[in-house]
């Protein structure tokens, strides 16, 4: 047993994006910038996927620790949002593995639950950077301008 990790989000949880303010507000104590190095982030349909051990500079996300009493909860919650049933589960969208990462603010390693691509998701395309709030958007339709 690993006991109560912090987690380490990336995608959709982070703070300003769509799961945030759904699935963190009020059940955290924490939050902060850090990094999972090794591992790639890639595309996914409206979601990231962190790739690890293929050859990425890194992927940057935050830190996440649950709030004092919370932390079951959040776990249930997470477990079921990124589609995880257990390890190596055939129907896991992503395996939630026991990872190091490194805190922007002092450099130090703590080790942190990642949701990583499991074996039925489909990862696109690289994020230049790992990072999911800088990947570029969409361009909309009409006319361009140089």
């Amino acid at each position: 047993m690993t006991g109560e990790l912090p987690f380490f989000v990336y995608g959709t949880l982070r703070p300003g994006e769509c799961n945030h303010a759904l699935f963190l507000h009020g059940r955290t104590a924490s939050e902060e910038p850090a990094r999972l190095p090794g591992a790639l982030l890639r595309d996914g349909p409206g979601y990231p996927y962190a790739v690890r051990g293929a050859g990425g500079g890194g992927v940057l996300g935050e830190l996440v620790t649950a709030a004092p009493g919370r932390y079951d909860a959040l776990l249930s919650v997470l477990d079921r949002l990124e589609e995880y049933y257990g390890p190596g589960h055939p129907l896991n969208l992503y395996e939630r593995e026991a990872c190091d990462v490194v805190r922007v603010r002092d450099g130090v390693t703590v080790r942190a639950w990642v949701y990583v691509a499991a074996a039925a998701a489909e990862p696109g395309a690289p994020i230049a950077g790992g990072d999911w709030l800088r990947r570029r958007s969409p361009v909309p339709d009409g006319p361009r301008t140089p």
